[in-house]
Protein backbone atom coordinates (compact mmCIF):
# COMPACT_ATOMS: atom_id res chain seq x y z
CA UNK A 1 0.00 0.00 0.00
CA UNK A 2 1.70 3.56 -1.08
CA UNK A 3 1.37 6.80 0.51
CA UNK A 4 -1.41 8.14 -1.25
CA UNK A 5 -3.48 5.34 -0.61
CA UNK A 6 -2.92 5.41 3.24
CA UNK A 7 -3.74 9.26 2.83
CA UNK A 8 -6.55 8.90 0.77
CA UNK A 9 -8.07 6.31 4.16
CA UNK A 10 -7.36 9.06 6.29
CA UNK A 11 -9.40 11.39 4.65
CA UNK A 12 -12.22 9.64 3.56
CA UNK A 13 -12.67 8.12 7.66
CA UNK A 14 -12.43 12.11 8.20
CA UNK A 15 -15.29 12.27 5.50
CA UNK A 16 -17.03 9.76 7.08
CA UNK A 17 -16.78 11.01 10.78
CA UNK A 18 -17.81 14.65 9.89
CA UNK A 19 -20.95 13.45 7.79
CA UNK A 20 -21.87 11.75 11.29
CA UNK A 21 -21.24 15.33 12.78
CA UNK A 22 -23.83 16.48 10.34
CA UNK A 23 -26.26 13.66 10.44
CA UNK A 24 -26.40 14.08 14.27
CA UNK A 25 -26.68 17.81 13.71
CA UNK A 26 -29.61 18.25 11.02
CA UNK A 27 -31.40 15.77 13.76
CA UNK A 28 -30.67 17.28 17.07
CA UNK A 29 -31.28 21.11 15.18
CA UNK A 30 -28.98 22.49 17.71
CA UNK A 31 -25.51 23.25 17.87
CA UNK A 32 -23.81 23.71 21.19
CA UNK A 33 -20.00 23.99 21.84
CA UNK A 34 -18.95 24.02 18.54
CA UNK A 35 -16.79 26.00 17.03
CA UNK A 36 -17.60 27.34 13.51
CA UNK A 37 -14.36 28.71 13.22
CA UNK A 38 -12.10 25.75 13.23
CA UNK A 39 -14.44 23.93 11.33
CA UNK A 40 -14.00 27.18 8.73
CA UNK A 41 -10.50 26.40 8.89
CA UNK A 42 -10.33 22.52 7.91
CA UNK A 43 -12.51 23.50 5.20
CA UNK A 44 -9.98 25.67 3.94
CA UNK A 45 -7.13 23.24 4.30
CA UNK A 46 -9.42 20.96 2.48
CA UNK A 47 -9.92 23.44 -0.22
CA UNK A 48 -6.12 23.53 -0.30
CA UNK A 49 -5.19 19.73 -0.19
CA UNK A 50 -7.62 19.97 -3.77
CA UNK A 51 -5.46 22.48 -4.95
CA UNK A 52 -2.09 20.57 -3.77
CA UNK A 53 -2.81 16.61 -4.17
CA UNK A 54 -2.80 16.66 -7.65
CA UNK A 55 0.30 18.97 -7.94
CA UNK A 56 1.70 15.65 -5.99
CA UNK A 57 0.19 13.60 -8.26
CA UNK A 58 -1.55 12.02 -5.04
CA UNK A 59 -5.22 11.04 -6.93
CA UNK A 60 -6.40 8.64 -4.58
CA UNK A 61 -5.77 11.86 -1.88
CA UNK A 62 -7.61 13.97 -4.26
CA UNK A 63 -10.86 12.46 -4.49
CA UNK A 64 -10.81 11.57 -0.40
CA UNK A 65 -9.85 15.51 -0.34
CA UNK A 66 -13.00 16.16 -2.42
CA UNK A 67 -15.12 13.91 0.01
CA UNK A 68 -14.34 15.39 3.39
CA UNK A 69 -13.88 19.05 1.88
CA UNK A 70 -17.42 18.34 0.60
CA UNK A 71 -18.13 16.95 3.66
CA UNK A 72 -16.84 20.05 5.75
CA UNK A 73 -19.06 22.22 3.70
CA UNK A 74 -22.28 20.68 4.40
CA UNK A 75 -21.33 20.78 8.49
CA UNK A 76 -20.22 24.77 7.60
CA UNK A 77 -23.57 25.27 6.16
CA UNK A 78 -25.63 23.34 9.39
CA UNK A 79 -23.89 24.95 11.46
CA UNK A 80 -24.23 28.39 10.41
CA UNK A 81 -28.22 27.36 9.88
CA UNK A 82 -28.54 26.38 12.78
CA UNK A 83 -26.96 28.51 14.41
CA UNK A 84 -29.05 31.60 13.77
CA UNK A 85 -26.21 33.04 12.86
CA UNK A 86 -25.87 36.09 10.08
CA UNK A 87 -23.34 37.38 8.55
CA UNK A 88 -22.63 40.41 10.91
CA UNK A 89 -22.56 38.01 13.92
CA UNK A 90 -19.72 36.03 12.14
CA UNK A 91 -17.65 39.03 11.88
CA UNK A 92 -18.81 40.09 15.15
CA UNK A 93 -17.37 36.25 16.34
CA UNK A 94 -14.22 36.14 14.54
CA UNK A 95 -13.73 40.09 15.99
CA UNK A 96 -13.92 38.63 19.60
CA UNK A 97 -11.91 35.90 18.88
CA UNK A 98 -8.79 38.01 17.46
CA UNK A 99 -8.51 39.88 19.80
CA UNK A 100 -9.43 37.86 23.26
CA UNK A 101 -6.72 38.38 25.65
Amino acid sequence: MNNDLINAFFEFGGAIAILNHCRVLYKDKAVNGISILSTVFFTAWGIWNIWYYPSLEQWWSFIGGLAITFANLLWVFLLVHYSGLTMSKVVDKFKSFLYTK
